[in-house]
């Protein structure tokens, strides 16, 4: 993910400015388009005859894990989900796959394709080929083909009142891979994400299905309460969301808490709150989860609570055991002229996996850094008993050696490559590198304005990580 300035859904375009952009453009005046770009819908529909209607979709994205084949898995899985979300049965498929090739080794692609193919296959989809570019981020995706019933296509403005809404997956994907390119998530929460951003929603469309659900959207890049208020704004209807049953990933509650938030809920948050009303105010705090963009999510279907009760309990049979009823559709108010979306209840109670007191951290600096005295191979622990063997020893103490040298005094002055040290420790996003610069800056008569000045250079190439990394660890700094 360090590849990337913005993981998974999180790098796609907002939603404000996708709706902008698109509504400009001319309908499809094709008899046979049954949803096209117009509907603004989860795939298109194109009717064959009246029994069959082809059902297509793309979707590419930037890596959310660092594990190329399971980014491949993934990448599939999303795509794929756009034709589970209305009913349809995946037929065939074309990779999109963007890569630096003369930066990483090619055995890097061929690991993301090979994790694509075997997700698909287990989705009974064949790949027929696709298109690569060399590209500065790694990217990839798919274009899905696949066969529905046109009289059975599940819109998602379609939804009923009294109707119940089911949630297939829990929420936190963007919000814990955010925290996982900054190093602050655990091993364990980044292993659970990745599992569920794996995994198909072909068991919620099938089931979906049999209960003759009423709508459904797959929730992805603009969070739970940007698809819910379109669903609810096209349905006519009005949301009730009681957050405290929203399946969450544990980390999320400690990300949130320490403000370890991606900017893309900000972006979402924009667009959508002019919908969202939260009635208990007491639990602001937890309203990022509503906006958090995910990857490969769940579906959020609509049907009446009984079927809705055998839906979550057959996908609990099934090995899906965080899907859970979330809340209800009634008819809107007369102040809802357009829609709404309601909480309830904003606390957060339905924690999936195993749950925190902080999130993981760096190693202490002390057992991974060299002290101060060592200053600047701050990045390289030189003793004897961190190399695994004696070459590596002599290698480390070069590289030592080098990097004193390097700060030396030269063509370019001290003060200034202390500066740079300190940008480049923010670009990389490296904790002990920037404390030590840092302070040696000050100790140099370096002023906090110039640090702040280099830093401001360092976020502009780094994103939003390093402004979130360097503005964390400022306000530790100069406390």
């Amino acid at each position: 993910m360090r590849h990337v300035h913005r993981a998974g859904c999180a790098s796609k375009i907002g939603q404000a400015d996708l709706l902008r952009i698109v509504s400009a453009l001319p309908a499809s005046m094709d008899p046979n388009v049954l949803l096209g770009t117009a509907a603004g819908d989860d795939a298109g529909v194109y009717q064959l005859d009246e029994e069959h209607a082809l059902v297509q979709t793309v979707d590419v994205f930037t890596p959310c894990v660092d594990d190329p084949y399971l980014f491949g898995q993934i990448a599939a899985a999303n795509s794929l989900s756009d034709i589970y979300a209305m009913g349809g049965r995946p037929l065939t498929a074309l990779s999109i796959i963007g890569f630096p090739i003369d930066e990483l080794d090619g055995a890097i692609m061929e690991a993301i394709l090979r994790g694509g193919l075997r997700k698909l296959e287990e989705a009974g989809c064949a790949l027929l080929g696709g298109h690569s570019l060399h590209d500065a981020e790694i990217k990839c995706g798919f274009a899905v083909t696949g066969l529905i019933d046109p009289r059975r296509v599940i819109q998602r403005d379609r939804a009923r009142p009294g109707d119940v809404l089911v949630l297939t997956k829990p929420l936190g994907t963007g919000i814990v891979s955010f925290a996982a390119q900054l190093g602050r998530a655990d091993a364990d929460s980044i292993e659970a994400i990745g599992a569920s951003m794996a995994t198909l929603n072909k068991d919620a469309a099938e089931l979906m299905l049999k209960f003759e659900s009423h709508a459904c959207t797959d929730i992805t890049g603009f969070g739970l309460a940007g698809h819910l208020v379109q669903m609810v704004r096209g349905s006519g209807l009005r949301a009730e969301i009681d957050l405290s049953r929203v399946p969450v990933f544990a980390a999320v509650q400690s990300c949130i808490e320490q403000d370890v938030l991606p900017g893309a809920i900000e972006r979402n948050q924009d667009y959508a709150m002019a919908w969202v009303r939260i009635d208990d105010a007491a639990g602001e705090r937890n309203v990022p989860i509503l906006y958090d963009p995910q990857t490969s999510g769940g579906l959020l279907i609509s049907l009446p609570e009984a079927p809705a009760q055998q839906l979550v309990e057959e996908l609990h049979a099934r090995g899906h055991t965080a899907a859970a009823i979330i809340g209800r559709l009634v008819e809107k108010g007369a102040a809802d002229a357009d829609g709404k979306v309601v909480i309830i209840n904003s606390i957060l109670a339905n924690f999936i996996g195993r749950k925190v007191n902080d999130m993981a951290h760096k190693q202490d600096t002390a057992s991974l850094h060299a002290s101060s005295d060592a200053e600047p191979g701050c990045c390289v622990d030189g003793s004897p008993e961190a190399a695994p063997n004696p070459g590596a020893a002599e290698t480390l103490a070069r590289f030592t050696q080098f990097l004193k040298e390097a700060s030396q005094p030269g063509c370019v002055d001290a003060r200034t490559k202390k500066l740079v040290a300190i940008a480049l420790s923010i670009a990389q996003r490296c904790e002990p590198c920037l404390k030590t610069h840092a302070k040696a800056a000050l100790a140099m008569g370096i002023s906090w304005a110039e640090i702040d000045e280099v830093a401001n250079l360092a976020v502009g190439f780094g994103g939003c990580t390093a402004m979130t990394f360097y503005k964390e660890l400022r306000e530790g700094l100069s406390a």
